[in-house]
């Protein structure tokens, strides 16, 4: 037995009528009666009893009412609980995609959806919580050898190099003093292991042929604020990237060094073979568009 009919046969009993019933379903009556006959045939039990001018329920079709009622009650439930669900978007997004990117995105979709709710962690932490379902889609700043995660290009941007804005650093500026020394002379403070960020700093100091282990580390943070705190304080420089320091160096807080071939780009991602609801599909299309609109 199936649900449908499951359904034409609770709407015969309640109409008493197969032509009612069909009109009840916006179907036709053969496919009602089919429905009825597939369910006694299957149970091996008459279900109404039929004559020219009456039509009643058996014992056996009355205990059967009462169960199919209570599935198709639960079916129903189901069902408007996965259309609401439908409305909201979960989504995981990393440090700067949540604090300088999602801000201006959810602005203008929250006009089309007010109910996306999003969690901040770091790249890595969005990327296993999408592998188990918590996420529908993230936003995180690099990639990972995952042939179940698709990586979609919505924003790109380059790592930086941040300094205080002070008479030294200044004249370095002025001088186009090589970035090398700058590292090596000065304390470097650096994300946590695990962000995008910092695997993108890692990067450039590689190809600059730099070592971590021969640079003074003074500090490894979460917090992408703290780190411009500190350094505007003057407690080392840091390799960011450049949109999450672009209010500081238009106020004059920061002084920002750009670096060469390094590139950065932020992805949407999503489970290769995961369908998307409506409104986590129309999230997606949205924001691969907003930045290059």
């Amino acid at each position: 037995m199936d649900f449908k009919q499951l359904r034409s046969f609770v709407a015969v009993a309640d109409c008493g009528s197969f032509t009612q019933a069909a009109a009840q379903l916006y179907t036709s009556q053969p496919t009602v009666s089919a429905h009825i006959r597939q369910l006694e045939e299957e149970l091996q039990q008459r279900l109404f009893l039929r004559t020219t001018k009456s039509l009643s329920i058996t014992p056996h079709g009355r205990e059967l009412y009462d169960y199919a009622v209570q599935v198709l009650s639960l079916q129903d439930r189901l069902l408007a609980g996965w259309r609401q669900d439908d409305s909201v978007v979960s989504l995981g997004a990393s440090t700067i995609p949540s604090a300088y990117l999602l801000p201006n995105l959810l602005a203008r979709f929250s006009v089309l959806h007010p109910d996306v709710s999003f969690d901040q962690s770091d790249s890595s932490g969005v990327l296993r919580a999408l592998r188990t379902g918590r996420f529908d889609l993230g936003l995180t700043g690099m990639t990972a050898p995952d042939d179940d995660l698709v990586f979609t290009p919505f924003y790109q941007d380059a790592m930086v190099l941040i300094a205080p804005n002070t008479p030294e650093f200044s004249a370095a500026k002025a001088q186009n003093m090589p970035l090398a020394a700058l590292l090596q002379s000065h304390p470097l403070l650096l994300r946590e292991n695990g962000s995008g960020s910092q695997r993108s700093a890692d990067d450039f100091l590689r190809a600059a042929g730099l070592k971590t282990d021969a640079l003074h580390v003074a500090a490894r943070l979460n917090d992408q604020e703290s780190i411009k705190n500190l350094v505007a304080a003057g407690l080392g420089l840091a390799i960011v990237s450049a949109v999450s320091v672009a209010r500081e160096r238009d106020r004059g807080d920061l002084l920002v060094f750009p670096l060469a071939n390094a590139a950065r780009t932020f992805y949407v991602v999503t489970r290769r073979h995961d369908f998307l609801s409506p409104a986590a599909r129309q999230f997606f299309d949205f924001s691969v568009r907003f930045y290059t609109e």
